[in-house]
């Protein structure tokens, strides 16, 4: 690194601390563009696509390898401001980039220790046309939908309204910022998620959405890893100053130990939360930060502060469990292996992505998996699987396949047209195809600094 930057990071450094306001959507994209400009070794800018009114939708990855996905390093992301009036989570989101750099850069344990370990991938506004146009009612929704009026969170495919309902929606005619989305759960191998909203405060967990079957446990709609979702939801309430006790808002409410079953609260089709799990192999919660959906801004110190430790608490939960991957006969990594977890139906089955690999987050125990792929034979295994937040590492662990005989090769069942699974090529994520060319703005401001390290 030349001496000219290190002249420049005096200046730079500024542009984390961030004031406690309502940030407009350029002076987010500029702000990132700076963030990305003076920390290329740990953060990396690109857009997911674009609004209905043609606005980027930004994502800055961080990690110490931040362009591209690594082998055994899980994928993590947070996602605010699905609805435009909902909008603290924007302000979280910001605050929660420049802490993890301020952590880096100061050599502080705890933020070595996650940059190191996971790559995680902030996206601080989804819908931001829906932004442009919300006031700052607590209650009312103007501006919850984006620009074409619709509700971001019940445009996602719904895996309780079956087939049938759906196919007649293709996914050109989904919304802009909903194929965004999708496009970009197919693009990397996210394990872990949250998605930030306002108007109560509650830690939500799939599903939000029942066929009235198998799922429904009394009031409530649960998952084959409902453990595990409550587990990772009373993470953040018992993390937050707050949120455990339950009844922090008068219109919602009470919630023991400050979580839901989305179901339960009330049920909701087309949501993102169960599309991330059913579809993508992505756990995900909604975490619902304030009472109000558009707090006055001399409150968002404190909200920061409620939040602060929850936000990265929930980031180390995605070292839950167990990763590894799956290889053939010849000891080649295998994509679309299935991985299932005996007593874990899921509707779509856990499988390898390009790179052979595997995660799967389950709580401390005993468990028994079987590994399928075709032309080779099924193999069970049964491992004791520890906790692995603390060492920031799940649990590692290769499944070796054996060929079958090719007088008795059994070919494996295609994956249902309902799960959608999509193979990716094998350099995969967000770096390849020019969909995900990101700094068009603020671009001469990136080069000259680049022109400085190189």
């Amino acid at each position: 690194m030349s001496s000219s930057l290190f002249l420049l990071l005096p200046l730079l450094v500024p542009t984390l601390l961030l004031e406690f306001r309502y940030h407009d959507n350029s002076e987010i994209e500029q702000h990132l563009v700076q963030v990305s400009a003076a920390n290329p070794d740990i953060t990396h800018l690109y857009s997911i696509g674009k609004s209905v009114k043609g606005q980027q939708l930004w994502v800055l990855a961080l990690g110490v390898s931040p362009h591209r996905h690594t082998v055994g390093v899980p994928e993590f992301k947070y996602v605010a401001n699905m609805h435009g009036n909902e909008v603290l989570g924007r302000v979280l989101l910001l605050q929660l980039i420049g802490e993890l750099v301020r952590g880096y850069r100061d050599n502080e344990t705890w933020s070595l220790q996650l940059l190191n370990s996971t790559r995680i991938h902030i996206l601080p506004t989804m819908n931001p046309d829906g932004f442009d146009e919300a006031d700052t009612n607590c209650l009312l929704s103007q501006g919850r939908f984006n620009h074409n009026g619709v509700d971001l969170n019940r445009g996602f495919p719904d895996a309780f309204s079956g087939l049938r309902e759906q196919k007649d929606l293709k996914e050109e005619q989904r919304e802009a910022e909903v194929r965004a989305v999708i496009g970009w759960l197919q693009s990397e191998t996210f394990v872990l998620s949250a998605n930030l909203h306002g108007g109560a405060v509650v830690a939500s967990y799939p599903y939000d959405n029942s066929d009235r079957g198998f799922d429904l446990m009394g009031a409530a709609s649960v998952t084959p890893d409902d453990d595990v979702f409550v587990h990772l939801a009373k993470v953040y309430s018992y993390n937050h100053a707050s949120m455990h006790k339950g009844n922090l808002c008068d219109d919602s409410g009470p919630f023991r130990d400050g979580i839901t079953n989305g179901y339960h609260w009330y049920p909701l089709a087309g949501g993102m939360q169960d599309y991330n799990y059913v579809w993508a192999q992505c756990l995900e919660l909604t975490l619902e930060l304030s009472c109000c959906k558009f707090p006055q801004p001399k409150e968002l110190p404190a909200l920061w502060m409620d939040n602060k430790k929850a936000l990265l608490a929930y980031i180390q939960q995605v070292h839950l469990g167990v990763k590894g991957q799956v290889f053939d006969g010849s000891g080649m990594p295998v994509q679309m292996a299935v991985v299932e977890v005996e007593g874990r139906g899921n509707i779509c089955p856990f499988r390898t992505n390009q790179h052979g690999e595997y995660y799967r987050l389950l709580l401390p125990g005993i468990y028994t998996f079987k590994v399928t792929y075709p032309g080779h034979e099924v193999l069970t295994e049964t491992l004791s699987i520890p906790y692995g937040p603390d060492q920031y590492s799940a649990m590692k662990h290769d499944f070796k396949l054996r060929r079958t005989a090719s007088a008795t090769v059994r070919t494996q069942a295609e994956p249902s047209p309902s799960c959608n699974y999509t193979l990716l090529p094998k350099g995969g994520g967000a770096t390849t195809g020019p969909r995900w060319n990101g700094l068009t703005v603020g671009f001469s401001v990136v080069t000259a600094l680049r022109s400085l390290i190189d």
